[in-house]
């Protein structure tokens, strides 16, 4: 053992873990980290970028990506402050991820010193766990435990608050060995009484999703639904388990979800639920599935047990990591269920939703989503932000790959772009694709600096039709004609991004999209296309006036 500063014994602990991608805001309050960090530099890269928002929604998206946990560092106060919504994002999505917190000295601490804040108190609820190191010589331990917390059970985010003057003190303490994820894994009894339900049921239907997820979890996964004939559909933003080619996989729940997977959910007599918390979100409202007692046989598979029987009454529990179940109803003797119309009907209703109707407007996105589908390869991660321009992603996008679809569950705007950069960065040889509405781009368009001075060269697709469209969309279906603050004075976004030294073009018509992206591929720099949509086209089966018109046409005559 030698000497060592905080700061350095941090670093070096990050390295025993196999970190090799940070991401940060540099703030004084943590120094003796970046100067630890300049040492480190040929094992450890680390991101500065704009706005800590993005920095931590960049590392949520990598440990997304990863299954490892992305690291992201900010000072105190305004720093902390901004990065929560990442830390949320990671909590609501199941991500890995450690955000390190530099705080005030341990000697200022009660006295509200500059940006002082509690780490503890302001991230209590929102993560796995919230600490403060007081003492140099427990960093290994601490650290091994964020590492080890992150990512077992449930995966989720870990803060650490580190007072600047702990990480200045020279200390001898021995580094920890490399954590080890540990996963719950599912009882013989449970397989067998899961296998009695299946074999009861005339109407099975598998929802998937969550986090914690391995390729081969889903490739065990798509194996079980073949061996049982099963239909399977995917929670809110998580399609990418399953291959959308599969003659099993019946389409997803988001937030405007196909009527017939919808109708097939509600009519289902079994639903074995693999993962997926089963959130507002992903039960349109606690409507489809309805708590406490679903009106459907449920069996819920998760690792957390605190997320069984939370909300719902199933008839069956399951704790378990999604690899671990996945091999085990992979190894299940085959149900001979007599469910070929059922998984067929429910097939057919997905593919019938991937035939796009007319757009107002003269630009279709539909189209541009298919005409990416058609020229882009399989392995393309799509990354998308919050809102109803998503939807045409949603529903026309068929995921091939596993993981290849970073999407915030959470409902955060202003992720898609980090997310974009972060993946990126982490595969710099796969194409990285961004949907942003132009709300979302907005709130983290800043960090195309990011891109251009780390070459991480993204296409980013900014769906431009003035407005923050879902919310417009709900003042129309509740207050029709009434919708203050939701209209948008933009910005030219296609010369926004050329002053970054990002490739920029704005596309008005369909016809212009193909050549457009074939020039903001070839570019090699990031590149933005500012997608300019008719306000009216406000989702993949809606208008804003049809809505409207719906909307009067329910109001009760005076």
């Amino acid at each position: 053992m030698t000497l060592r500063t905080g700061g350095q014994v941090l670093v070096d602990q990050l390295l025993v873990h196999g970190t090799d991608l940070a991401f940060c805001i540099p703030g004084e309050s943590y120094l003796a980290v970046l100067d630890a960090l300049h040492d480190a530099a040929h094992r450890l890269r680390l991101v500065t970028c704009r706005h800590e928002a993005n920095a931590a929604n960049m590392a949520e998206a990598y440990g997304k990506l990863t299954g490892k946990p992305g690291i992201c560092l900010v000072t105190r106060g305004p720093g902390a402050g901004h990065a929560w919504t990442g830390v949320h994002t990671a909590f609501q999505d199941s991500s890995p991820m450690i955000l390190f917190v530099g705080q005030v000295a341990r000697d200022t601490f009660e006295r509200e010193a500059f940006q002082e804040i509690s780490v503890k108190d302001m991230f209590r609820g929102q993560c796995k766990w919230a600490a403060e190191v007081m003492d140099a010589k427990r960093l290994p331990e601490f650290i091994a435990r964020a590492y080890q917390t992150a990512t077992s059970g449930r995966p989720g985010p870990v803060v650490l608050g580190l007072p600047e003057d702990m990480l200045l003190d020279q200390v001898e303490v021995r580094d920890l060995a490399p954590y080890q994820p540990v996963q719950p894994a599912p009882l013989p009894a449970d397989m067998d009484r899961l296998r009695d339900l299946l074999a009861q049921a005339e109407r099975p239907l598998v929802l998937f999703g969550g986090g914690g997820w391995t390729e081969r979890a889903a490739t065990d996964l798509a194996a079980f639904c073949a061996a049982n004939n099963l239909p399977a559909a995917a929670s809110l933003r998580c399609q990418d388990i399953m291959n959308s080619d599969d003659p099993r996989y019946v389409g997803d729940c988001n937030l405007a979800i196909n009527p017939e997977l919808s109708a097939a959910i509600r009519a289902s007599d079994l639903l074995l639920v693999v993962g997926a918390r089963l959130g507002e979100s992903t039960t349109q409202g606690y409507t489809l599935i309805e708590p406490p007692l679903p009106k459907q046989k449920l069996i819920h598979i998760h690792a957390d047990t605190n997320e069984l029987g939370r909300v719902y009454q199933a008839a069956l529990y399951i704790n378990s990591g999604m690899t671990a179940f996945c091999a085990a109803a992979r190894r299940l003797e085959p149900v001979a269920g007599s469910w070929t119309s059922w998984t067929a009907k429910a097939r057919a209703g997905y593919e019938a939703s991937l035939v796009p109707g007319t757009m107002p407007g003269t630009l279709d996105l539909a189209a541009c989503v298919l005409h990416l589908q058609k020229e882009l390869p399989p392995d393309t991660i799509v990354t998308t932000d919050a809102g109803n321009f998503s939807g045409w992603v949603n529903r026309f996008w068929r995921f091939r790959k596993f993981r290849t679809l970073l999407a915030p569950t959470s409902g955060a705007m202003g992720y898609g772009v980090p997310a974009a950069i972060a993946a990126k960065l982490a595969m710099p040889h796969v194409t990285v694709v961004n949907f942003s509405g132009d709300g979302g781009f907005m709130m983290s368009g800043n960090d195309l600096a990011t891109a251009v001075q780390h070459e991480a060269n993204i296409i980013v697709l900014v769906v431009n039709n003035g407005l923050y469209g879902t919310i417009r969309m709900h003042q129309e279906r509740n207050y029709p004609h009434r919708y203050p603050a939701t209209t948008l004075n933009n910005p030219d976004f296609a010369a926004y991004a050329r002053s970054f030294g990002a490739f920029g073009e704005t596309v008005t018509e369909t016809g212009q999209f193909a050549d457009a992206f074939a020039r903001a591929k070839a570019a090699n720099r990031p590149a933005l296309l500012d997608l300019r949509i008719d306000p009216e086209a406000i989702g993949t089966r809606s208008t804003l006036g049809g809505i409207r018109d719906a909307a009067l046409r329910s109001k009760p005559t005076a």
